[in-house]
């Protein structure tokens, strides 16, 4: 990898847009998807009883952190300058909901159906009717999180979507776009970065005081306990710090950013909870130092980048092309995999790495068998349908790529 154009010539995800763009960022979205799998993976031996050893990503689920300043950054890019010719606030919520929506539909599909693999039951055994589940599969079709009080909460667990628990990120990933749409592209350079100061000064009391209470930054999967507002400022920094990056961005030269930014988040990932005693959670304040300041770095690194062959060229574009497909989908076959953790009473990776590995090659197979069938024909066919081509409305009629 080396600095220079930021072209891709061809991207199965991404639909070819009037604008080009930044294809080491679409590896980058790709390698975060693979180190959250191994991240679950490894979080099943806590289920089950035992401790991580080392191999396990610690700190993996600030992947969705990463995932919310790529979004923030390619929606900027993609769509800020368009507003003052043809954009409309419907074709924009139209374009994000072709773009997002069909995989979500599908990941709660595929979570109905391991649930019910798995017994129909509750972590604590109670069994769950069938008139429950489709009540948690229609909220979760229309991205209705579990709410304190709420009847479909079938795992039993809290969680905000129980049949497909990281929908949570996608449920404030429309709020971050609605919020866009409505408020944050009116706003200057200036009134944004004022804007993103104070959301990093308000992540950083959360993370430093241990707002969330669990020691680390990882809310926002649950609704109770606060959790819609601690899960509603963990994504806005990020998101608005990409959107603020995608308007200041200019081009270094990196050469091997891809592989350089590779490396970092899998080191940022491994590195051990910190424990703390005092008024300051130091683990807190880690996490919030890799948001705040590694994670913006990292997004700039790799929009400076390009590849320089077709092999790293082909790595990227499909780490791209499966990267949300895998986020959304991987989830139910974890349920699956804990739930045998728990029933053979096996703690560690030494006992169980044929089925782990087989766990994560069977995801990532999933994933691109469900992109080529179903996500790629579904969204060709739908922003045939419902977006207005260029000729019609002055503006290109495919979608960009901004999960």
């Amino acid at each position: 990898m080396a600095s220079g154009s930021v072209l891709q010539k061809n991207s199965s995800a991404a639909y070819t847009d009037s604008k080009p763009h930044y294809e080491l960022l679409d590896g980058l979205r790709g390698v975060a998807a693979l180190l959250v799998l191994w991240y679950h993976v490894y979080e099943g031996f806590a289920f089950a009883g035992g401790t991580p050893v080392v191999g396990g990503l610690n700190h993996g689920y600030l992947a969705v952190d990463f995932f919310f300043m790529l979004s923030g950054f390619v929606i900027g890019y993609a769509y800020d300058d368009r507003w003052k010719s043809h954009l409309t606030l419907g074709n924009f919520f139209k374009r994000r909901l072709i773009r997002l929506h069909p995989m979500v539909v599908l990941g709660a599909l595929w979570g109905a159906v391991c649930f019910f693999l798995q017994g129909s039951t509750q972590w604590d055994g109670t069994h769950v009717s069938v008139p429950t589940v489709m009540i948690a599969l229609l909220c979760a079709l229309f991205l209705i999180p579990v709410v304190p009080g709420a009847g479909w909460d079938v795992r039993g667990n809290s969680e905000a979507f129980p049949l497909n628990g990281p929908a949570w990120s996608l449920f404030f990933e429309y709020i971050g776009n609605l919020l866009y749409a409505l408020f944050i592209r009116r706003l200057s350079t200036k009134a944004l970065t004022w804007l993103v100061i104070l959301l990093g000064i308000g992540l950083t009391a959360f993370a430093w005081l241990n707002v969330s209470g669990y020691g680390n930054i990882g809310v926002g999967w649950s609704m109770y306990d606060a959790g819609f507002g601690s899960g509603l400022l963990r994504m806005l920094f990020p998101f608005s710090m990409g959107i603020l990056l995608s308007r200041r961005f200019k081009p270094g030269r990196i050469k091997g950013a891809f592989w350089i930014c590779s490396a970092i988040l899998w080191a940022l990932f491994l590195i051990p909870h910190i424990g703390s005693e005092g008024k300051i959670c130091l683990n807190g304040v880690y996490e919030s130092f890799c948001i705040i300041v590694v994670f913006p770095v990292l997004v700039w690194a790799g929009a400076s980048g390009h590849t320089t062959d077709p092999l790293s060229s082909r790595i990227c574009k499909f780490l791209g092309d499966i990267s949300f497909p895998l986020y959304i989908i991987h989830y139910p076959a974890m349920y699956l995999f804990y739930a045998w953790l728990i029933r053979q009473q096996l703690f560690t990776l030494a006992d169980t790495w044929p089925v782990a590995v087989g766990v994560c090659l069977g995801n990532i197979l999933l994933a691109y068998v469900y992109l080529k069938v179903y996500d790629e024909p579904v969204r060709k066919w739908l922003a045939k349908k419902f977006i207005v081509s260029r000729k019609q409305h002055g503006e290109a009629s495919h979608i960009p790529r901004s999960e």
